[in-house]
């Protein structure tokens, strides 16, 4: 019989995920991507960087409260003030784990940390212990481990599981190693370090050649038990290894890959859509696992293979992955029980308020669209649950586009402000988003410059939803707004106005906080 090891999976689409260009994630959308972690069965989510900034603390501290079915980590550099700053963010959590770093590869020690190879172990030792003295569970990163020299890894490695490291992480931090080297470092520590059986070997693997699904594998065949990676391979550069990727390919090569993980397979796609929706990247079509070409059959011999037998050349099932047919679930004369029952189904918990919201928007939609799937309803509850409505805001009240093939595209809109006022301006465009795009500009007090613009159906049909996603600068700082609706200049409109409401959301956030600290420092002097 097959014994299949087990492998740790920890998932970093929250922290290393988050630090891909142009993606900015509120509180609220990185609660629902934890909440959506936990259900697929990661064993540990980073989520996020306590030191950061005060949304990430929060961020941090709300999803460590929240979330106990999956242990929480943040991530620290070897400096007190950060690893004070996790502890007080994730103490909450049933199992607070802390993962510090220091880079290790002589390129970084000369030029980043301008330390010698034996400050830099004295320092990691040190942080080390602090950690250890606050949390149970202490990883350990050798940042750019695959570029660093054996002998002085191995040596830090073995000073800092005396030190207290439950978990040793070696990352291929820029992308550079080959399944063999990045192998071959993981035996070496195996069989040099004589106190490796204390702790967990990790690997985190960049994809910046291509290889970091091949590495990992690589790793797991030489000692490692956890695997570092992100939904959909996302991160840094050309991103990190995709968790999807590792999981279906042991499931499927498990005469090769002796491997098991406690990852839910059916929990796939539904986990790989709202990563997609709530960062903004959007999944190419030729991905594996979860592009929507990989099923996708348009050659005549595949096809015919395909009809008489699945295997022919489908080595995965679309159900594997949770992808079922995008058939009719609820209509037009659905009552609310029916649709709060599918609600549940689908996993989400909507307080009253924003359960009735859905259901409106739901019956709104149903007087437009005939049939309603659940791509539809799971683009209605996503953005319901993760809007922040209590802050006060720019509103569309009204918008109407003008456009012909011999007039010039023209756009009216009238918008509500956050101090509540009615203002209304038009302006004319090159096309009609151009257009609408110029008179949001002009009646918007901050300074607005559009970076990317892409618009897409959910699902399939003529009347399918339109999705936008538009990436914008706000007074210097990037933004990214996202809106769906049925007429895709309306998705337009609301993703640049979603977008303009991150910064004042953010703003005011900040403002309050400022508030708050200086009431404080005012009650202290008293």
């Amino acid at each position: 019989m097959n014994i299949l090891s087990k492998i740790q999976i920890f998932d970093t689409t929250l922290r290393d995920g988050e630090q891909s260009p142009g993606v900015n994630l509120n509180k609220l959308e990185k609660l629902e991507i934890a909440k959506q972690l936990e259900r697929f069965g990661v064993d540990r989510m980073e989520a996020g960087f306590p030191a950061s900034s005060k949304g990430d603390f929060e961020a941090v501290k709300m999803i460590a409260d929240t979330i106990k079915g999956t242990s929480v980590t943040g991530l620290a550099r070897s400096v007190k003030s950060d690893i004070d700053a996790a502890w007080e963010a994730l103490k909450g959590a049933d199992e607070p784990c802390l993962h510090v770093f220091l880079a290790t590869s002589p390129i970084h020690m000369t030029y980043k940390l301008k330390k010698s190879p034996d400050e830099v172990i004295d320092l990691a030792v040190n942080m080390v212990r602090y950690a250890s003295e606050k949390f149970s569970q202490v990883q350990w990163s050798a940042e750019d481990a695959s570029r660093s020299d054996l002998a002085f890894l191995a040596q830090i490695i073995e000073r800092v599981i005396d030190a207290g490291a439950t978990v040793i992480n070696l990352p291929d931090t820029v992308g550079y190693a080959t399944p063999d080297e990045y192998g071959k470092m993981f035996k070496y520590m195996k069989e040099n370090v004589p106190n490796i059986d204390r702790a967990i070997l990790s690997c985190h693997c960049h994809n910046d050649l291509g290889l970091a699904v091949a590495n990992s594998i690589s790793a797991v065949e030489n000692g490692v038990k956890q695997i570092e990676g992100t939904i959909n391979g996302i991160g840094e550069r050309a991103g990190n290894a995709s968790l999807e990727e590792l999981a279906v390919a042991f499931q499927i090569r498990s005469d090769r890959y002796p491997y098991e993980t406690n990852l839910k397979l059916s929990e796939i796609k539904r986990t790989s859509d709202l990563v997609s929706k709530l960062t903004g990247m959007q999944i190419q079509a030729n991905k594996a696992i979860v592009g929507k070409n990989a099923f996708a059959h348009e050659s005549g011999i595949h096809q015919d293979g395909v009809l008489k037998h699945a295997e022919t050349y489908e080595i995965i099932t679309p159900e594997l992955i949770g992808l079922s047919s995008n058939v009719l679930f609820l209509g037009k004369h659905s009552g609310r029980h029916a649709f709060n029952d599918k609600v549940k189904e689908m996993g989400y918990e909507l307080t009253d308020e924003k359960l009735k919201e859905a259901f409106e928007q739901f019956k709104l939609l149903t007087d437009r669209k005939k049939e309603v799937t659940d791509d539809d309803l799971f683009t209605i509850l996503t953005e319901i649950q993760t809007d922040s409505s209590s802050v006060d805001k720019y509103e569309l009240e009204m918008f109407q586009v003008q456009y012909g093939s011999n007039n010039i595209p023209t756009a009216t809109v009238v918008l509500k402000t956050p101090e509540h006022t009615i203002i209304q301006e038009a302006c004319t465009g090159s096309g009609s988003v151009e257009a609408l795009y110029a008179t949001l500009d002009k009646l918007i007090s901050e300074e607005l410059e559009v970076v990317d613009y892409q618009i897409s159906s959910v699902g399939g049909g003529k009347d399918a939803l339109a999705q936008s996603n538009v990436q914008l600068l706000v007074n210097g700082e990037q933004m990214n707004g996202r809106g769906s609706a049925q007429d895709v200049i309306e998705a337009s409109a609301n993703a640049f106005l979603n977008a303009v409401n991150r910064y004042v959301i953010q703003k005011q956030t900040n403002i309050n906080n400022n508030s708050a600290i200086t009431k404080r420092r005012i009650k202290r002097t008293e």
